[in-house]
């Protein structure tokens, strides 16, 4: 049964059709500016520095920091900033090699790994698939997250939710690639950032103010050592899964390699990890003010839903509409991350079929499609089974974090071949595998890490240097 009443169920629907409506007219409109496979898949290297800060935000911003989030502040308090400081964190170490991706001019994150350890298709192979499961889980996850909030409100059955946001998806991405999804989501991320804001306060205010909310609420969740309620084995179990997933994810070096200026690429990251706490902000004001005015929910993750049943109808239909920008926002990008991936590694690096620009662009929008098609028969069919894609985080960090970071730190000091990154990459995904069947306590990702890293650096060979090299020439000669 629909929790919102016929008129707030019509104000949500007509809410949600003008977002999607207007970010389609956006897409359309910067579209247009898309001239060839290069801005499809990296907008040209033509993205304004407050445009790179505020899509990372709205890109990073989903059904997590919407449900999940809510429900660790209900539980914890303050401990959701260690959740967001985890992501800045990772933002911060991104800025260490930030001016080094944008000169290189990347386009995805395998060609990060070629670049380093030289061309092969294997090498390229391994790390494609560990970079596009992590976009396509998002997408599909998004589509159910979708599904499961406007369900509750509207009462509209899940196939039908699923297959309107997979075209409004569709039409985020089909007009210009990354450029018309980095423009829409800069619109959206603004709008999300507003909302976020508003909603927080006025949460605050149902609960009767700031001063009931810490006459109800006991101090441990909302004084200084609510940072650290959740306890400190659930944070550095935050810290071991959180830190390596945002380094390795695709959808932030994007907005890298799409930076207008090289000297952007820096700041845009660092910036855009201060824009998540935000989140922070959102998450913790609402989870601390249903924790006063229903201290009692059996799931914590309840906690978002049940604030829906309290908000006033005009509060409620915008409120739809945030929804529904931020769930788009995600899934646009998620989308075009794994078009990238199959579009240029794929087919192009893999397959050695180089193309044109027009049979590229319209190769990538047939892409889409097919790849839209399948996140969502699969939420279709496996609204409860997608939980599995989680592990994607993990099993793709495995596989990608010593590679990239391990080996920009040996590239000049090493000799590093394909056959080094495989076994590395291989490794990763192995330690993972075992430290999973395991069901080990520190999540399994670090031993995947440690592992890929080990065989790394026991396969890098060390590089002659150039004096030695010379030394010995005039020697034999």
């Amino acid at each position: 049964m629909p929790t919102g009443s016929p008129g707030q169920i019509i104000g949500i629907v007509i809410a949600s059709l003008i977002v999607i409506g207007s970010g389609i007219a956006m897409s359309v409109y910067f579209g247009r500016r898309a001239r060839g496979a290069q801005d499809w898949l990296s907008a040209g290297e033509s993205l304004p520095l407050l445009v790179v800060i505020v899509t990372q935000f709205a890109t990073a911003t989903g059904g997590g920091v919407l449900i999940a989030h809510v429900g660790i502040g209900y539980r914890s308090g303050w401990s959701v900033f260690v959740y967001e400081g985890c992501v800045l964190v990772g933002f911060l170490v991104l800025m260490l090699i930030a001016k080094w991706l944008r000169e290189q001019r990347f386009t995805t994150v395998p060609e990060i790994i070629t670049r380093l350890f030289g061309e092969h298709k294997l090498v390229t192979a391994i790390a494609a698939l560990a970079a596009l499961v992590v976009p396509f889980g998002w997408l599909a996850t998004q589509f159910v997250a979708f599904a499961q909030l406007f369900g509750q409100l509207t009462g509209l059955p899940p196939t039908a939710l699923v297959l309107v946001i997979m075209v409004a998806s569709l039409l985020f991405v089909l007009p210009g690639g990354l450029i018309s999804v980095a423009w829409t989501d800069f619109v959206f991320g603004l709008f999300m950032i507003t909302m976020s804001i508003g909603v927080a306060a006025y949460a605050i205010h149902l609960a009767g103010g700031w001063g009931h909310i810490t006459e109800t609420v006991p101090q441990r969740l909302w004084g200084w050592e609510g940072v650290t309620a959740v306890g400190w084995e659930q944070i550095w179990l935050w810290v071991a899964a959180i830190l390596p997933g945002t380094l390795t994810n695709q959808l932030y070096y994007q907005r890298v390699f799409a930076t207008k200026k090289i000297s952007d690429a820096r700041r845009g990251l660092g910036l855009s990890g201060l824009t998540m706490l935000i989140g922070g902000v959102y998450a913790g004001c609402i989870g601390l003010a249903v924790h006063s005015m229903n201290p009692g929910l059996a799931n914590e993750e309840d906690a978002a839903g049940w604030l829906l049943t309290r908000l006033p109808s005009w509060l409620l239909i915008v409120f739809g509409a945030f929804l529904v920008s931020t769930i788009v926002s995600t899934t646009g990008a998620a989308l075009q991350s794994v078009v990238a991936n199959l579009t240029r590694d794929v087919y192009q690096n893999i397959a050695g079929r180089a193309q044109e620009e027009r049979q590229a662009v319209a190769l990538s929008r047939l892409i889409t499609v097919g790849v839209s098609i399948l996140a969502a028969v699969l939420a279709i069919l496996f609204p409860r089974a997608l939980t599995w894609l989680v592990a994607t985080y993990a099993y793709s960090a495995a596989a990608l974090a010593a590679p990239i970071f391990l080996g920009y730190l040996l590239h000049r000091r090493r000799r590093l071949r394909p056959a080094a990154a495989i076994a590395s990459m291989l490794a990763g995904i192995a330690g993972c595998a075992v430290a999973h069947a395991l069901d080990t306590t520190v999540p399994y990702a670090v031993y995947g890490i440690a592992a890929s890293a080990v065989v790394l650096l026991a396969l890098a060979v060390p590089a002659p240097r150039v004096a030695e090299i010379r030394t010995e020439l005039v020697r034999n000669s």
